[in-house]
This record gives C-alpha cells, sequence and structure tokens, in this order.
C-alpha cells in the first residue's frame, strides 16, 4: 500500500513520523465525538399563564365591557406567536379588540402584544356565556370562561 506522504520529503524520522500520526489521530477523534445528539437539550415547549382584570358580573342590552388580558410568561422566545378565539354558547353578542370588527366565533385571531384588550358589547336582554382560548404557535392553549348576567332595563 503507498503511503500519501513521503516522510522522506519532508524529513520526518521513524519516532517523528508515528508521533505526527498520533496527533491527527487525537484531533480527529476529539473534533468527530465532540456533540452527541443525546446531551444537546432543545427547549420546544414555552408555557404560560393568562391573566384577567375583574370584569362586571352584569351587563345590560347595549352596553359595553372591557376586558383587560395579560398574557404571562417565564421563558423569552421571540419566534412565539399567540393566538385567540372565542366561542359564544348563551346570549348575543360582539366580541371585538379596539374599535376593530367583532371576531366571528370559533376563528383564529393573532393577538397583537402580551397585554391587549377586548370589548364584549351586548346585544339580548340574556345573560352572557363565552369562552376564550389562547394559543400559542407551540400547542400550548389556556381557557378562559365568562359569564355575564342580564341587567333588564
Amino acid at each position: 500500500m503507498k503511503s500519501i506522504f513521503k516522510y522522506k520529503n519532508f524529513g520526518f524520522t521513524a519516532p517523528f513520523k508515528y508521533l505526527w500520526l498520533f496527533f491527527v489521530l487525537m484531533l480527529s477523534t476529539s473534533l468527530l465525538s465532540s456533540c452527541e445528539k443525546e446531551d444537546l437539550e432543545i427547549q420546544k415547549d414555552f408555557p404560560f399563564e393568562v391573566s384577567v382584570m375583574p370584569i362586571p358580573v352584569a351587563i345590560a342590552n347595549g352596553q359595553t365591557v372591557e376586558l383587560r388580558l395579560t398574557i404571562q410568561r417565564k421563558d423569552r422566545y421571540s419566534g412565539n406567536q399567540y393566538f385567540i378565539r372565542y366561542f359564544q354558547y348563551e346570549g348575543l353578542g360582539l366580541l371585538r379588540y379596539d374599535q376593530q370588527h367583532s371576531f366571528v366565533p370559533n376563528n383564529l385571531y393573532a393577538v397583537p402584544a402580551e397585554q391587549f384588550r377586548l370589548y364584549y358589547t351586548s346585544q339580548a336582554y340574556v345573560t352572557h356565556s363565552f369562552t376564550l382560548w389562547i394559543s400559542d404557535n407551540f400547542g400550548n392553549e389556556k381557557q378562559l370562561n365568562f359569564q355575564l348576567n342580564s341587567i333588564n332595563r
């Protein structure tokens, strides 16, 4: 078998030839075995909580109630996105963000910031019950239930 290097051309003697081979072998071993997949820990879950400021327990027809929500997260990840959807199962009303159009039940909407306000406007003289789901792009989801009694005027 022919050698790639001609040690005689480089002026290597037998002891230096084996020493050179030893260093090349040690360097390649350390470079190839430095990263093992089992030791790497990649976080793929970023849990969060949602806090809501207190709201009135009753609402009149045509009245608007402000919901102040804050997403509280322990870890920061710039690629994390939050979404909101709601379902109203009792009563009739509109849920909206600022002066935008009202949300359609069960549609997914992007949450604009970690602190935001929603406005619920009653359109009936009955009790209103609805649920908000706030989720992130990692599959975490929080459910918030709201019930507003009717004020008959």
